[in-house]
C-alpha cells in the first residue's frame, strides 16, 4: 500500500495539472471582466479570502488523523463511532440556529465564534479523557455548521449591502475559494502526513497546527472586516417555507441529505478500512483530495462550450458513480478476505463523484432557491442529512458491540452496501427532480443553444 499510495499521488496530480491546462484551452476569454477589474472589489475580495482560507485550511488539517487520533488514544471503534455521532449529533442541534446567528449576534461576531469554538475542539485533542474529546466532538459540529453558513452570509450582505457590488459578482469570489480549497486540502495531508509520520510528532500534531491558523482568521476578522450591527432576521422560518412550497427544493434537499450522509458516513469508515495495512494516512488524505479536484475539473470541462452537458447530467452521472463505488466496497470489506487497493480504488472513485457532484448540485441550489433565503434552506437540508449519518454510525456502533468491540468486520461491509442503498435513493430522487423540470429552464445552463456560457 505505500508505494501505491505515493505513486496514486503522483499520478493524480499530474492529471490535475493537465485538466486545469485543458480546461483553460477551453474556456473562451470572458466577456465582462469588470469585476476584476473594478480595484475596490479586489480589495474587498482579498480580505474576506484571507479570512475564510484560513478557516478552510485549519478545518481541513483536522482530516486525516482524526480517527488514528481516537486509536492512538486505544479507544474501540465501538467508542469512536459514538465520538463521530457526537459531532454530527451536535451539527443537528445547531444547524438550525447557524444561519440565524450571524443575524442576531451579527456575521462578524459569528466568525469570531467559529474561530474560538474550533480552536477549543482541537485544544481537546491533547486529553485522553473520553468525555473531554466528547466535548470537543460537539464543539467541532458547533465550528463546522458556523463554517458552512457564516464566512458566506458576511460575505453576501457585504457584497450587496454595504458596497453595492453587482450580485453578479458573487460567484467569482466563490468560484476562487472552491480553487483554492481542493489546493489547500490536498496540501492539508501532505503537511499532515510531515507532522505526525515523517517527523514523528504524533497524530495529535495537525490539529495544534491548526489553532494558530485559527487565531490568525480570528485576528483578520477582527482587523479587517468592518463593524456591523446585528440585524434578526426569520432566515430559518423563511427557508421551511420555500422548502415545503417548492418541489424542485425539496428533491433537490433530498438529493443533498442522501449522498452527503453518505459522505459524512465515508470519513468515519476510510481509516479502519485502510490503515490496518500501512499506508500513511496523510498522502492517502492527499489522494483522496486530488480525485476531488479532478471530479471538480472535469465538471468544467464537461459544462465547457465544447461538451455543453448540463449540470443535471453530471449529477446523475456524479450518484452513479458514487453507487457504484459503493457496491464494489462491499466486496473489498469482505470480513477475512480484505482487499485494500480495491478499496483504495473505490474510494478514490467515490471522492472523483464528489468532484462532480458539489459544482452541480451548487448549480442547481442557485437557481432552485432565492438568494435571500439560501442560508434558511440549507440549514434545513443539513437536518436530515446528519440524522441519516447518526443513524448510519449508531447502526455500526450497535454491529460492532454486538459482536464483542472489534475492528467492525463484517458491520463495515454492511454500512457500505447500506450506503449503497442510500446512494440509490439519490438517484431516484435526481431522476423525480428532472422528469418534474424536464422543460424548465432554471435547471439548464444558459448559452447551451448559442446564447453564451454560464458566466
Amino acid at each position: 500500500m505505500l508505494v501505491t499510495t505515493y505513486l496514486a499521488i503522483i499520478f493524480l496530480l499530474a492529471l490535475c495539472v493537465g485538466l486545469e491546462i485543458t480546461a483553460r484551452r477551453l474556456t473562451p476569454p470572458q466577456s465582462t471582466p469588470t469585476a476584476l477589474a473594478n480595484p475596490a472589489f479586489r480589495r474587498f475580495q482579498s480580505i474576506f479570502l484571507r479570512a475564510y482560507l484560513l478557516a478552510l485550511w485549519a478545518d481541513w488539517l483536522q482530516g486525516p488523523y482524526l480517527y488514528k487520533l481516537y486509536r492512538h488514544y486505544s479507544f474501540l471503534e465501538s467508542q469512536i463511532a459514538i465520538l463521530y455521532v457526537c459531532g454530527l449529533a451536535s451539527c443537528v442541534l445547531f444547524a438550525p440556529f447557524s444561519g440565524w446567528l450571524p443575524q442576531a449576534l451579527g456575521r462578524r461576531q459569528t466568525c469570531l465564534l467559529f474561530c474560538l469554538s474550533y480552536s477549543a475542539c482541537c485544544l481537546t485533542k491533547l486529553s485522553r479523557d473520553y468525555f473531554v474529546l466528547i466535548v470537543g466532538r460537539v464543539l467541532g459540529g458547533l465550528s463546522t455548521s458556523l463554517l458552512t453558513t457564516s464566512f458566506e452570509a458576511w460575505y453576501v450582505y457585504r457584497h450587496v449591502d454595504v458596497h453595492d457590488f453587482p450580485k453578479e459578482w458573487i460567484p467569482s469570489t466563490f468560484t476562487k475559494a472552491a480553487t483554492w480549497n481542493h489546493g489547500l486540502a490536498v496540501g492539508a495531508g501532505l503537511v499532515a502526513n510531515l507532522l505526525a509520520e515523517w517527523l514523528h510528532l504524533g497524530p495529535v500534531a495537525p490539529f495544534l497546527l491548526a489553532v494558530p491558523c485559527l487565531l490568525c482568521c480570528g485576528w483578520v476578522v477582527l482587523t479587517d472586516w468592518g463593524k456591523e450591527e446585528a440585524r434578526f432576521s426569520r432566515s430559518c422560518h423563511e427557508g421551511l417555507r420555500c422548502l415545503m412550497s417548492d418541489r424542485r427544493v425539496m428533491l433537490l434537499g433530498g438529493v443533498q441529505a442522501l449522498f452527503e450522509s453518505v459522505l459524512y458516513i465515508f470519513v468515519f469508515l476510510w481509516t479502519p478500512v485502510l490503515d490496518p495495512h500501512g499506508p500513511p494516512l496523510g498522502i492517502v488524505f492527499s489522494c483522496l483530495m486530488a480525485a476531488s479536484m479532478a471530479g471538480s475539473l472535469l465538471y468544467r470541462l464537461a459544462t465547457s462550450t465544447r461538451y455543453r452537458l448540463q449540470p443535471g447530467h453530471v449529477l446523475c452521472l456524479a450518484v452513479l458513480m458514487a453507487f457504484f463505488s459503493l457496491f464494489m466496497l462491499t466486496f473489498s470489506t469482505a470480513p477475512g478476505q480484505p482487499r485494500p487497493h480495491e478499496s483504495f480504488l473505490a474510494f478514490l472513485l467515490l471522492e472523483l463523484a464528489c468532484g462532480l457532484y458539489f459544482p452541480a448540485v451548487s448549480f442547481l441550489q442557485g437557481r432552485v432557491i432565492p438568494e435571500e433565503k439560501r442560508a434558511g434552506v440549507l440549514a434545513w437540508f443539513r437536518l436530515p442529512l446528519n440524522l441519516l449519518a447518526c443513524l448510519g454510525l449508531l447502526a455500526l456502533h450497535g454491529e460492532v458491540s454486538g459482536t464483542g468491540g472489534g475492528e467492525g468486520g463484517s458491520g463495515t461491509r454492511h454500512m457500505f452496501g447500506g450506503c449503497a442503498i442510500m446512494m440509490l435513493a439519490a438517484l431516484m430522487a435526481v431522476v423525480s427532480l428532472f422528469t418534474l423540470g424536464r422543460n424548465d429552464t432554471d435547471l439548464r445552463l444558459e448559452g447551451t443553444r448559442g446564447e453564451g456560457e454560464m458566466y
